[in-house]
């Protein structure tokens, strides 16, 4: 199995280029350990992302091609499992269930590390509830798969509403 833990860590960042650095560390420890990852990201910080990655020495086009890093647009895989404003769990299971699998069996008998922003989109966009249901259901599907998991929060969002961050720091490890 890979060194990374099972878990879900959230990250709340400050500006752009912080979070892709950490995110980039975090996927950089799972390539030296011999797992593979997934990246679900708005185009911007996918970009960021993967420069960072190659500042690290990281060959992005070679672990692309081996299938131990898929990249993913947010709002694309947003739009394959919203109904009428709300994560759906049978959606939300099959589709990302159906990528884990697919890069699990790259790498049997490791952690996939993931990175996700699907729910920082949400939460931009004023949907609150409707990105704590998703982190629900990423908990929902660790007990099916072996990931960990990296959600990122742009700090902003919090300021107006400082307790509106404790639902999503519940749902984190």
């Amino acid at each position: 199995m890979g060194s990374s833990p099972h878990g879900h860590a959230v990250q709340f960042y400050e500006d752009s280029a912080s979070l892709c650095r950490m995110v980039a560390d975090f996927l950089g420890a799972g390539f030296a350990a011999g797992d593979p990852a997934v990246v679900i990201a708005t185009p911007s910080q996918e970009q960021q992302i993967i420069a960072e990655l190659r500042r690290r020495r990281i060959d992005v086009d070679q672990v692309r091609r081996a299938g131990e890093l898929v990249l993913l647009d947010a709002e694309e895989t947003l739009g394959a499992f919203m109904i009428n404003g709300t994560p759906d769990t049978e959606l939300f299971a099959g589709y990302l269930g159906s990528v884990l699998r697919q890069v699990g069996k790259i790498r049997p008998r490791t952690t996939i590390r993931a990175y996700g922003e699907m729910v920082d989109v949400l939460w931009k966009a004023g949907q609150t509830e409707a990105a704590v249901k998703l982190e629900v259901l990423w908990n929902t599907l660790a007990l099916q798969h072996n990931f960990s998991l990296l959600c990122g929060y742009a700090m902003g969002q919090f300021y107006k509403e400082p307790e509106s961050y404790r639902p999503v720091c519940v749902q984190h490890s």
